[in-house]
Protein backbone atom coordinates (compact mmCIF):
# COMPACT_ATOMS: atom_id res chain seq x y z
CA UNK A 1 0.00 0.00 0.00
CA UNK A 2 1.14 3.18 -1.01
CA UNK A 3 0.10 5.67 2.01
CA UNK A 4 0.82 9.75 2.40
CA UNK A 5 0.52 10.76 6.35
CA UNK A 6 -0.58 13.95 7.69
CA UNK A 7 -0.36 15.13 11.29
CA UNK A 8 2.15 15.75 13.73
CA UNK A 9 3.19 15.18 16.81
CA UNK A 10 4.41 11.66 18.67
CA UNK A 11 1.22 10.04 17.70
CA UNK A 12 1.53 10.90 13.70
CA UNK A 13 5.51 9.78 13.92
CA UNK A 14 4.43 6.84 15.56
CA UNK A 15 1.70 5.99 12.87
CA UNK A 16 4.34 6.56 9.96
CA UNK A 17 6.59 4.43 12.05
CA UNK A 18 3.88 1.64 12.11
CA UNK A 19 2.96 2.06 7.91
CA UNK A 20 6.92 1.92 7.05
CA UNK A 21 7.61 -0.96 9.50
CA UNK A 22 5.14 -3.46 7.80
CA UNK A 23 6.23 -2.80 4.50
CA UNK A 24 4.28 0.11 3.28
CA UNK A 25 5.10 2.67 0.97
CA UNK A 26 5.06 6.16 2.50
CA UNK A 27 5.42 8.64 -0.37
CA UNK A 28 5.01 12.00 1.48
CA UNK A 29 3.86 13.35 4.61
CA UNK A 30 2.29 17.03 5.40
CA UNK A 31 2.79 18.41 8.15
CA UNK A 32 1.98 22.14 9.69
CA UNK A 33 4.51 24.68 10.00
CA UNK A 34 5.85 24.95 13.76
CA UNK A 35 5.81 27.80 15.97
CA UNK A 36 8.07 30.14 16.42
CA UNK A 37 11.04 28.48 19.16
CA UNK A 38 9.16 25.10 19.38
CA UNK A 39 10.38 21.79 19.45
CA UNK A 40 11.30 20.11 16.26
CA UNK A 41 7.87 18.29 15.24
CA UNK A 42 8.39 14.73 15.78
CA UNK A 43 6.52 13.74 13.02
CA UNK A 44 8.08 16.28 11.00
CA UNK A 45 11.92 15.36 12.36
CA UNK A 46 11.16 11.41 11.49
CA UNK A 47 10.48 11.44 8.12
CA UNK A 48 13.53 13.87 7.82
CA UNK A 49 15.07 11.21 9.14
CA UNK A 50 13.67 8.46 7.27
CA UNK A 51 14.75 10.37 4.23
CA UNK A 52 11.26 10.91 2.94
CA UNK A 53 9.38 13.97 1.15
CA UNK A 54 7.98 16.59 3.59
CA UNK A 55 5.51 19.47 2.85
CA UNK A 56 4.96 21.90 5.69
CA UNK A 57 1.48 23.77 4.62
CA UNK A 58 -1.43 25.37 6.58
CA UNK A 59 -3.51 25.67 3.81
CA UNK A 60 -4.18 22.20 2.83
CA UNK A 61 -7.20 23.61 -0.09
CA UNK A 62 -4.14 25.88 -2.13
CA UNK A 63 -3.40 24.38 -5.56
CA UNK A 64 0.38 23.86 -4.37
CA UNK A 65 -1.02 21.31 -1.39
CA UNK A 66 -3.16 19.33 -3.63
CA UNK A 67 -0.98 18.80 -6.29
CA UNK A 68 1.82 17.76 -4.11
CA UNK A 69 -0.66 14.78 -3.05
CA UNK A 70 -1.33 13.96 -6.18
CA UNK A 71 2.14 13.98 -7.46
CA UNK A 72 2.48 10.96 -4.59
CA UNK A 73 0.30 9.15 -6.30
CA UNK A 74 -0.39 7.10 -3.28
CA UNK A 75 -3.76 4.82 -2.48
CA UNK A 76 -4.47 6.49 0.74
CA UNK A 77 -4.25 9.63 2.71
CA UNK A 78 -4.11 9.22 6.34
CA UNK A 79 -4.94 11.98 8.89
CA UNK A 80 -3.08 10.95 12.33
CA UNK A 81 -3.32 14.37 14.66
CA UNK A 82 -4.82 16.85 12.28
CA UNK A 83 -6.03 20.37 13.79
CA UNK A 84 -6.39 22.13 10.46
CA UNK A 85 -9.54 21.88 8.60
CA UNK A 86 -8.58 20.14 5.46
CA UNK A 87 -10.82 20.37 2.12
CA UNK A 88 -12.54 17.44 0.27
CA UNK A 89 -10.24 18.74 -2.84
CA UNK A 90 -7.47 17.20 -0.74
CA UNK A 91 -9.27 14.43 0.56
CA UNK A 92 -10.61 13.20 -2.40
CA UNK A 93 -7.33 13.98 -4.53
CA UNK A 94 -5.96 9.78 -3.49
CA UNK A 95 -7.22 6.65 -5.95
CA UNK A 96 -9.00 5.54 -2.48
CA UNK A 97 -9.65 8.53 -0.58
CA UNK A 98 -8.57 9.78 3.12
CA UNK A 99 -9.49 8.60 6.48
CA UNK A 100 -9.13 10.35 9.33
CA UNK A 101 -8.36 9.65 13.20
CA UNK A 102 -10.41 10.93 16.12
CA UNK A 103 -10.11 9.88 19.83
CA UNK A 104 -13.55 9.61 20.88
CA UNK A 105 -16.87 7.53 19.63
CA UNK A 106 -18.06 10.03 17.64
CA UNK A 107 -20.65 11.10 17.10
CA UNK A 108 -19.67 11.74 20.43
CA UNK A 109 -17.51 14.19 21.88
CA UNK A 110 -16.81 15.57 18.04
CA UNK A 111 -14.43 19.12 18.52
CA UNK A 112 -10.90 19.71 19.55
CA UNK A 113 -10.56 18.48 23.73
CA UNK A 114 -12.86 15.29 22.93
CA UNK A 115 -10.25 13.24 25.56
CA UNK A 116 -10.98 16.02 27.95
CA UNK A 117 -14.57 16.00 27.80
CA UNK A 118 -15.77 12.53 28.50
CA UNK A 119 -13.74 12.42 31.60
CA UNK A 120 -14.56 15.58 32.54
CA UNK A 121 -18.47 14.57 32.29
CA UNK A 122 -17.81 11.49 34.70
CA UNK A 123 -18.02 9.23 31.76
CA UNK A 124 -16.82 5.43 32.26
CA UNK A 125 -16.27 4.19 28.41
CA UNK A 126 -14.67 6.06 25.61
CA UNK A 127 -12.73 5.45 22.27
CA UNK A 128 -11.93 6.38 18.96
CA UNK A 129 -13.22 6.37 15.41
CA UNK A 130 -11.36 6.19 12.02
CA UNK A 131 -13.56 8.23 9.72
CA UNK A 132 -13.60 9.65 6.17
CA UNK A 133 -13.28 13.40 6.70
CA UNK A 134 -16.19 15.99 5.37
CA UNK A 135 -15.92 19.82 5.64
CA UNK A 136 -17.96 19.42 8.37
CA UNK A 137 -16.06 19.00 11.48
CA UNK A 138 -16.11 15.30 12.79
CA UNK A 139 -18.84 14.62 10.56
CA UNK A 140 -17.79 11.72 8.11
CA UNK A 141 -18.87 8.39 7.91
CA UNK A 142 -17.59 5.77 9.95
CA UNK A 143 -15.14 3.56 9.04
CA UNK A 144 -13.78 1.99 11.98
CA UNK A 145 -14.23 2.09 15.56
CA UNK A 146 -12.79 0.86 19.23
CA UNK A 147 -14.40 1.18 22.89
CA UNK A 148 -11.97 2.13 25.91
CA UNK A 149 -13.05 1.98 29.00
CA UNK A 150 -12.30 5.31 31.80
CA UNK A 151 -11.22 3.77 35.29
CA UNK A 152 -11.70 5.77 37.84
CA UNK A 153 -8.28 6.99 38.19
CA UNK A 154 -7.64 7.75 34.87
CA UNK A 155 -6.25 10.95 33.68
CA UNK A 156 -6.38 12.54 30.15
CA UNK A 157 -2.68 11.81 30.17
CA UNK A 158 -3.45 8.00 30.91
CA UNK A 159 -6.09 7.56 28.98
CA UNK A 160 -4.34 9.01 26.23
CA UNK A 161 -1.30 7.39 25.81
CA UNK A 162 -1.70 4.18 28.09
CA UNK A 163 -5.13 3.27 26.10
CA UNK A 164 -5.93 5.45 23.07
CA UNK A 165 -2.64 5.91 21.46
CA UNK A 166 -1.48 2.27 20.49
CA UNK A 167 -5.23 1.34 19.95
CA UNK A 168 -4.83 4.27 17.65
CA UNK A 169 -2.60 3.75 15.97
CA UNK A 170 -3.09 -0.39 15.59
CA UNK A 171 -6.83 0.80 14.48
CA UNK A 172 -5.35 3.12 11.54
CA UNK A 173 -3.69 -0.01 9.87
CA UNK A 174 -7.04 -2.06 10.17
CA UNK A 175 -8.94 0.78 8.74
CA UNK A 176 -6.32 1.37 6.02
CA UNK A 177 -6.11 -2.96 4.99
CA UNK A 178 -9.68 -2.29 5.01
CA UNK A 179 -10.10 0.65 2.83
CA UNK A 180 -7.38 -1.10 0.73
CA UNK A 181 -8.92 -4.30 0.47
CA UNK A 182 -12.43 -2.70 -0.82
CA UNK A 183 -14.34 -4.42 2.20
CA UNK A 184 -15.14 -1.64 4.31
CA UNK A 185 -18.51 -0.82 5.13
CA UNK A 186 -19.03 2.69 6.08
CA UNK A 187 -21.89 3.85 7.85
CA UNK A 188 -23.26 7.45 8.62
CA UNK A 189 -22.99 8.99 11.77
CA UNK A 190 -26.14 8.90 14.36
CA UNK A 191 -27.03 12.97 14.29
CA UNK A 192 -29.63 12.33 17.22
CA UNK A 193 -26.50 10.76 19.44
CA UNK A 194 -24.00 13.83 17.96
CA UNK A 195 -21.88 16.21 20.63
CA UNK A 196 -19.70 19.05 19.99
CA UNK A 197 -17.54 20.73 22.66
CA UNK A 198 -14.91 23.22 22.24
CA UNK A 199 -11.36 23.91 23.59
CA UNK A 200 -11.16 22.94 27.49
CA UNK A 201 -9.09 26.55 28.04
CA UNK A 202 -8.83 28.42 30.83
CA UNK A 203 -12.57 29.25 31.88
CA UNK A 204 -13.13 25.59 31.65
CA UNK A 205 -10.29 24.55 33.20
CA UNK A 206 -11.03 26.60 36.87
CA UNK A 207 -11.98 24.88 40.00
CA UNK A 208 -14.92 25.76 41.60
CA UNK A 209 -14.65 24.31 45.28
CA UNK A 210 -18.50 24.64 46.00
CA UNK A 211 -19.15 21.86 43.51
CA UNK A 212 -19.56 18.45 44.35
CA UNK A 213 -16.16 16.42 44.78
CA UNK A 214 -17.37 14.04 42.22
CA UNK A 215 -17.08 17.22 39.80
CA UNK A 216 -13.75 18.54 40.97
CA UNK A 217 -12.08 14.74 41.03
CA UNK A 218 -13.40 14.59 37.49
CA UNK A 219 -12.24 17.97 35.99
CA UNK A 220 -8.89 17.96 37.60
CA UNK A 221 -8.18 14.56 36.04
CA UNK A 222 -10.11 15.66 32.80
CA UNK A 223 -6.82 18.43 32.51
CA UNK A 224 -4.25 16.54 33.75
CA UNK A 225 -1.80 17.19 32.13
CA UNK A 226 -3.25 19.66 30.20
CA UNK A 227 -4.48 22.29 30.37
CA UNK A 228 -4.13 21.86 34.20
CA UNK A 229 -7.29 22.38 36.28
CA UNK A 230 -6.21 25.82 38.33
CA UNK A 231 -7.67 27.42 41.33
CA UNK A 232 -6.29 30.91 43.03
CA UNK A 233 -3.72 31.22 46.02
CA UNK A 234 -3.99 35.10 46.87
CA UNK A 235 -3.23 36.51 43.90
CA UNK A 236 -1.15 33.72 42.24
CA UNK A 237 -2.90 30.66 39.74
CA UNK A 238 -2.37 27.45 40.93
CA UNK A 239 -2.66 24.30 38.60
CA UNK A 240 -3.38 20.57 40.60
CA UNK A 241 -2.52 17.35 39.42
CA UNK A 242 -2.13 13.83 40.24
CA UNK A 243 -5.82 13.69 42.38
CA UNK A 244 -7.59 11.34 44.40
CA UNK A 245 -11.09 12.41 45.93
CA UNK A 246 -12.43 11.30 49.49
CA UNK A 247 -16.10 11.49 49.84
CA UNK A 248 -16.99 13.08 53.15
CA UNK A 249 -19.22 10.28 55.16
CA UNK A 250 -20.52 12.19 58.11
CA UNK A 251 -21.36 15.96 58.70
CA UNK A 252 -18.42 15.91 61.62
CA UNK A 253 -15.70 14.99 58.93
CA UNK A 254 -16.90 19.04 56.96
CA UNK A 255 -18.59 20.26 60.23
CA UNK A 256 -16.67 24.27 59.99
CA UNK A 257 -15.10 23.70 56.92
CA UNK A 258 -15.23 26.56 53.89
CA UNK A 259 -15.52 25.07 50.16
CA UNK A 260 -11.97 25.01 49.02
CA UNK A 261 -10.02 25.17 52.87
CA UNK A 262 -6.79 23.60 52.59
CA UNK A 263 -7.60 20.77 55.68
CA UNK A 264 -3.83 18.86 55.76
CA UNK A 265 -0.32 19.04 54.40
CA UNK A 266 1.99 16.21 54.21
CA UNK A 267 5.11 16.08 52.41
CA UNK A 268 3.87 14.99 49.28
CA UNK A 269 0.60 16.12 49.18
CA UNK A 270 -2.37 18.82 50.24
CA UNK A 271 -6.19 18.13 50.75
CA UNK A 272 -8.38 20.51 49.94
CA UNK A 273 -12.51 20.46 51.08
CA UNK A 274 -15.05 20.91 48.94
CA UNK A 275 -18.72 20.27 48.37
CA UNK A 276 -19.34 16.59 49.68
CA UNK A 277 -15.60 15.76 50.95
CA UNK A 278 -11.99 16.17 49.87
CA UNK A 279 -9.48 16.24 47.06
CA UNK A 280 -6.18 14.88 47.79
CA UNK A 281 -3.45 16.02 45.01
CA UNK A 282 0.12 15.00 44.86
CA UNK A 283 1.35 17.53 42.53
CA UNK A 284 1.12 21.42 41.52
CA UNK A 285 2.52 24.29 39.70
CA UNK A 286 1.94 28.32 40.66
CA UNK A 287 1.50 29.81 37.00
CA UNK A 288 4.04 28.74 34.13
CA UNK A 289 6.13 26.84 36.66
CA UNK A 290 7.38 23.78 37.43
CA UNK A 291 5.31 20.93 38.72
CA UNK A 292 6.32 20.48 41.99
CA UNK A 293 5.18 18.33 45.19
CA UNK A 294 1.88 19.41 46.25
CA UNK A 295 3.53 19.43 49.60
CA UNK A 296 6.68 22.03 49.09
CA UNK A 297 4.26 24.80 47.67
CA UNK A 298 4.28 26.43 50.86
CA UNK A 299 0.58 26.38 51.24
CA UNK A 300 -0.21 26.27 55.34
CA UNK A 301 -3.31 23.92 56.79
CA UNK A 302 -6.61 26.15 57.29
CA UNK A 303 -6.06 28.33 53.91
CA UNK A 304 -8.29 28.73 51.86
CA UNK A 305 -7.78 28.09 47.82
CA UNK A 306 -10.29 30.36 45.40
CA UNK A 307 -10.79 33.09 46.48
Amino acid sequence: MRVAIIGQQAFGKAVMDAFLARGDSVAGVFVAPEPAGARPDPLRAGAEAAQLPVVITERFGSAETIEALRRFNVDLAVMAYVVHFVPQSFCRAPRLGTIQFHPSLLPRHRGPSSINWPIILGEERTGLTIFRPVDGLDEGPIVLQKEVPIAPEDSVGSLYFNKIFPLGVATLLEAADIVFSGKAEERQQDEANASYEGWVRERESQINWAHHVDSVFNLIRGCDPAPGAWTMLGDRRLHLFDARKVAAQTFGAVKGLKPGQVTAVTPASLTIHCQGGFIEVGRCRFGEGKKIAAGEAGIAAGGVLGG
